[in-house]
């Protein structure tokens, strides 16, 4: 990490001692995303609220180090040679509370948990969540989805904290900027903090059925059994992306480790020893081929964080 080393790594022992997070330096970066990809962050670092989080970013950004605020990792690429900076993981936040139908959640909690918690409680609407390998913080980011319902028709508000204006505040209904895979917050450098989701009453045994259902059709379909870093491509329209790639004769094409899928060509997979350098060369193969056969450019979902801590592309 350039510069300001010794002031970044006096801040996170102090905050240490005091119970306010927990780090480490050299961390292997593969151990926190869903891929298994990666090398070593020069420091990562777990904050157990959102006050800490926002004073850690805010160290960061007086010393001009790069820092990257992640969940589980489930939608990144990280680089062969790690992140010159802090990677901060949210996962230590994790509190949950309900009030009436709605359900205010920490970014760090994980999708499946906050499911299960809502239809333990009689609250419909989550359930396409269950399953999906992210965070909350990660899901509203992403605008996350599946088996017809998306974040949007359940975040009713967002609590954040602004990086650059060092300052807090909520973002209601559009103010969140919700489209498919896409939020106001990839634009805005605004770290979500937590949610508010606005729920409806259900039945607890309907709910978990449903759950169970969606789990399932996710093991029959989905290459659950290696990493990745779930859909690697974005619908692209009027088309479906896997059912291209299958099409151009990619499904089973390896570079190194990685591979598209045999099962779902909509994803790639981590088949043992894959490296970033492996998943880019075939995302690009994939990118070209699309291109030639049927003349659309494909948008990758997956994102790729360069060594140097810039923004991913």
């Amino acid at each position: 990490m350039q510069g300001n080393d010794i002031l970044i790594g006096s801040y996170l022992d102090e905050a240490q001692r005091d119970g306010r997070l927990t780090f480490q330096r050299d961390y292997p970066l593969s151990s926190v995303c869903t891929f298994r990809i990666g090398g070593a962050a020069a420091y990562a670092a777990w904050p157990t609220s959102a006050d800490e989080l926002a004073a850690l970013t805010a160290i960061c950004r007086s010393a001009g180090v790069p820092f990257l605020v992640i969940g589980n990792g489930s939608d990144l690429l990280f680089d062969d040679r790690g992140y010159d900076g802090v990677v901060i993981v949210t996962t230590a936040m994790n509190e949950i509370r309900r009030d009436g139908r709605r359900i205010t959640a920490a970014c760090g909690v994980p999708l499946t948990r906050l499911a299960l918690f809502a239809a333990k409680e009689g609250l419909g609407g989550l359930t396409f969540a269950y399953g999906i390998p992210g965070t909350l913080g990660g899901a509203v980011f992403m605008n996350a989805g599946a088996y017809g319902g998306e974040m949007k028709n359940v975040v009713s508000r967002v609590h954040w904290y602004d990086t650059e204006a060092d300052e807090f505040g909520w973002y209601e209904g559009e103010d969140n900027g919700f489209d498919y895979r896409q939020s106001v917050y990839q634009s805005e450098k605004k770290l979500i903090l937590s949610a508010e989701l606005t729920l409806v009453d259900a039945s607890p045994d309907v709910l978990r059925a449903e759950m169970d259902d969606y789990m399932a059709r996710r093991k029959e379909k989905q290459p659950l059994e290696y990493p990745s870093a779930g859909s690697t491509f974005k619908r692209y329209p009027g088309y479906f992306t896997a059912q291209l790639i299958d099409q151009a004769g990619l499904k089973g094409r390896t570079v190194g480790g990685a591979q598209v899928s045999e099962k779902h060509a909509g994803f790639i997979v981590n088949r043992g020893g894959a490296t970033c350098a492996d998943v880019l060369v075939l995302i690009d193969e994939i990118k070209a081929a699309i291109f030639e056969k049927n003349g659309v450019l494909i948008e990758t979902e997956v994102r790729y964080i360069p060594y140097s801590g810039k923004e991913a592309k």
